[in-house]
């Protein structure tokens, strides 16, 4: 009988044990998806403010630093698609792809002394305000 009330008290305890458990992890789950959206919309936000510098510089004829913020920008957006990759967001991965691409060729341009790098830097800049666009709304 004894054995019985104690094997019972052990039961309810690791019952209340695990329904804790569970309670408690209902909603981590929730906000480790948060802070992974936020951690993408702070590193979009930096990459489009690297970006909009950049095509400061290439305005004022400095293409070696706008180059160092495209630089920056690059490794910004590729973070930004390994989050959006684990989200599950691969049409955003693809327009980022696409800035990237657009990222490049601004580089390639500022190298050049070309101030045709603005355009390109402009429209990498709009390709990551429709990413952010997206992520408002998920």
């Amino acid at each position: 009988m004894k054995t019985k009330l104690v094997l019972g008290v052990f039961v309810a305890l690791l019952v209340a044990l695990l329904a804790g458990w569970l309670w408690g992890a209902s909603g981590k789950w929730d906000l480790d998806r948060a802070l992974q959206v936020s951690e993408l919309r702070t590193d979009l936000l930096q990459a489009r403010s690297s970006v909009l510098v950049a095509r400061l510089d290439v305005y004022s004829v400095n293409f070696g630093d706008a180059s160092r913020h495209l630089e920056d920008a690059r490794g910004l957006l590729r973070r930004a698609g390994e989050r959006l990759k684990s989200l599950g967001r691969p049409d955003d991965v693809k327009r980022l792809d696409l800035a990237l691409v657009r990222i490049d060729e601004a580089q390639r341009l500022a190298g050049q002394l070309d101030q045709e790098a603005n355009s390109r830097a402009a429209e990498a800049a709009q390709t990551i305000d429709a990413v952010l666009g997206t992520g408002a709304k998920r």
